[in-house]
C-alpha cells in the first residue's frame, strides 16, 4: 500500500532530485531503501566485529602458532636443503 505523506526538503535539494529523476517519489524511495539498506549492514558489519573481537586474543594465539610453525618448517626445510 502507497501512503501519501508531506515533507519539506531544501530547494536546492529538490532541484537535484529533479534534474535526476522524472519523479520525486521514486527517487525518494530509492534513495529511502538504499539508505536503509546501508545502515542494516553497518548493523550487521558491527555485530561481526563484537563477535571477532570478542574472539580476538584466541585467534591470535592460533595464528601466531601457524606461523611460528611456518617458521620451523622453513627454517627446518633449509637446514636440510644445505
Amino acid at each position: 500500500m502507497r501512503l501519501n505523506i508531506s515533507i519539506t526538503l531544501p530547494e536546492d535539494l529538490l532541484r537535484s532530485i529533479d534534474r535526476s529523476d522524472s519523479t520525486r517519489s521514486a527517487f525518494i524511495e530509492r534513495a529511502c531503501r538504499a539508505y536503509l539498506a546501508r545502515l542494516e549492514k553497518a548493523k550487521h558489519e558491527a555485530r561481526d566485529v563484537e563477535i571477532i573481537n570478542s574472539h580476538a586474543d584466541r585467534l591470535n594465539r592460533e595464528a601466531q602458532n601457524v606461523l611460528e610453525y611456518q617458521a620451523l618448517v622453513i627454517h627446518g626445510f633449509q637446514a636440510d636443503r644445505r
